[in-house]
């Protein structure tokens, strides 16, 4: 039986609080979510300003990009490029870009979705908040 990381509490604040300092830093309202390897909520953060429905749609990135083990632009760009059937796979919400998977030792441990800016900018701030881990 082979053994694998998982995000603890003090994993999902440190990403919490360096996603949102990338926020502040570039004055972007976003909502941040932080999940699981199989897409479970672990900690959301919903920053003054920004639209409700980001509440809705950065834990659905965060949600694909751990159930994918892929970055949610993936599916973006499948469908962009004309296989408009993938938009019925089960279980992927969120395929737009802004979710990112973590990965420890070449396992994918959880995932962060990020909404309320441009999708490279969303991007950019589950990044930031990943490399919190120093992974």
């Amino acid at each position: 039986m082979k053994t694998k990381p998982y995000l603890e509490s003090s994993d999902t604040k440190a990403i919490l609080a360096a996603a949102e300092a990338e926020a502040v830093k570039n004055n972007w309202a976003v909502v941040i979510a932080v999940v699981d390897d199989g897409g479970h909520l672990l900690g959301l953060h919903r920053m003054d300003g920004v639209a409700t429905i980001s509440a809705h749609i950065g834990p659905a990135k965060a949600t694909t990009a751990a159930l994918g083990r892929r970055e949610s632009k993936v599916y973006e760009d499948i469908i962009n490029n004309g296989r408009y059937s993938f938009l019925s796979a089960p279980y992927l919400e969120g395929m737009l870009e802004g979710g990112v998977p973590i990965i420890k030792d070449g396992q994918c441990i959880g995932a962060v979705g990020v909404s309320g800016v441009k999708s490279i900018e969303d991007a950019q701030i589950a990044k930031a908040g990943i490399a919190a881990l120093g992974l």
